[in-house]
């Protein structure tokens, strides 16, 4: 059993890579690939009647440790100088924005409908307005070098404002302005321990001359995430400021304390660095998607009770998406079509308090908002404008 479950696994790993290296090609995200692959496993398992542990509770490790790479991969990826402002504006704008008219606007509709408080509402409305960078970012590959960094910013800041929107209404029964100035002053906290950390951890990688050095740099970049979730500080900024950071060491050698790092060795190690979590990113991307989809029931799929709030949601979802995108002069195609719903989703879903969840939003609805915006995206990459020329 056991080495059957290890072939079955390098199987399913590299049928994934073979999705990762053919979606330039096919338009296909590998998501829905992985999503599908992970269902078929399901129903394969099933008919030769071979049980397997539940593994319901492996989902949000593999979703927590999957986000906090994909930002950091991505953060990698940006450059950070006055040139880069106008589209780091402009994501912003189209990241936080409709996150907000979104969530709001969609908490208010649960709460018309359904009956239910706006703050239970607003709860269960956060996860649908966040973009998914685990999906969206891999997606784009095929697009320009400007489409590709504009989903890149708005993809990781959508993830950071809407985590950051989450915890400050789930810590909050009630909002004051006590409970603003608690929220500043954790961002600001989690701000200086990020430059601390940072600090401390680009020290550390410039200085390590043991074999095992890239490990140990990791480790402790999930280990400050998480013990800032323990304090309820908004970690995903910590990650965001360290992948900046090492990915414009070049930019900043101008600085008295970053001559001391030796940037122009130290960025030979940023490139060795990046190679490393660019792998390990998709290694726990894939798992959690083919996790997710093997956890999937298909009649959660094709449930008519939630399909018409589905299409609902991702039918206000673009509508609001094309408003901004005008409004900030860009380009409806492609980037109308690359506002996914994925990992973060379902994260937030889960980390929603029983005695907080109300009916309209269940495990249907979040399936089917997740699969039909990878649909969309998938459309929208195959017929849109703003590929590369290959």
């Amino acid at each position: 059993m056991t080495v059957a479950a290890i072939i079955v696994l390098c199987s399913l790993l590299l049928l994934a890579y073979v999705f990762e290296i053919s979606a330039s090609k096919t338009r296909i995200p590998s998501v829905i690939l992985l999503l599908l692959l992970g269902g078929i496993m399901r129903q394969l398992l099933l008919f030769v009647e071979i049980k397997l542990p539940d593994f319901q509770a492996m989902l949000p490790i593999l979703g927590t440790i999957g986000l906090m790479l994909i930002v950091l991969e991505g953060s990698l990826e940006l450059e950070l100088n006055k040139s880069k402002l106008p589209i780091i504006r402009k994501s912003f704008q189209v990241a936080a924005i409709p996150l907000l008219v979104l969530s709001f606007g969609l908490a208010f509709i649960f709460m018309k409908l359904g009956g239910f408080t706006y703050r239970n509402s607003l709860l269960n409305a956060i996860p649908f307005a966040v973009i998914s960078s685990a999906i969206a970012i891999p997606s784009v590959r095929s697009l320009t070098l400007p489409n590709r960094e504009f989903v890149t910013y708005e993809s990781s800041l959508s993830d950071i404002l809407g985590v950051l929107l989450f915890n400050f209404i789930a810590l909050n029964q009630y909002v004051s302005l006590n409970s603003f100035w608690i929220f500043i002053l954790q961002i600001l906290l989690i701000i200086a321990v990020s430059f601390v950390s940072v600090s401390g951890l680009s020290l550390l990688l410039s200085r390590i001359k043991h074999h095992v050095s890239y490990t140990p740099v990791i480790l402790l970049v999930i280990l400050i995430y998480m013990v800032s979730k323990v304090y309820h500080l908004p970690g995903l900024i910590f990650i965001l400021v360290f992948g900046l950071f090492l990915g414009n060491i070049e930019e900043l050698n101008g600085n008295k304390w970053i001559k001391k790092l030796h940037p122009e060795k130290m960025s030979k190690e940023v490139v060795k660095f990046k190679e490393i979590t660019v792998e390990a990113t998709f290694l726990v991307r894939t798992l959690f998607f083919l996790l997710f989809g093997y956890l999937m029931d298909p009649r959660e799929i094709f449930n008519p009770d939630t399909i018409f709030w589905a299409v609902g949601i991702i039918a206000l979802i673009m509508a609001i998406r094309a408003i901004q995108l005008k409004r900030s002069g860009l380009l409806l195609s492609p980037l109308l079509f690359i506002a996914p719903r994925g990992l973060i989703t379902v994260l937030l879903f889960l980390a929603i308090e029983p005695a907080s969840n109300i009916s309209i939003v269940n495990n249907s609805l979040v399936i089917q908002v997740i699969v039909i915006s990878a649909l969309v995206m998938m459309g929208g990459l195959m017929t849109g404008k703003g590929r590369a020329q290959t």
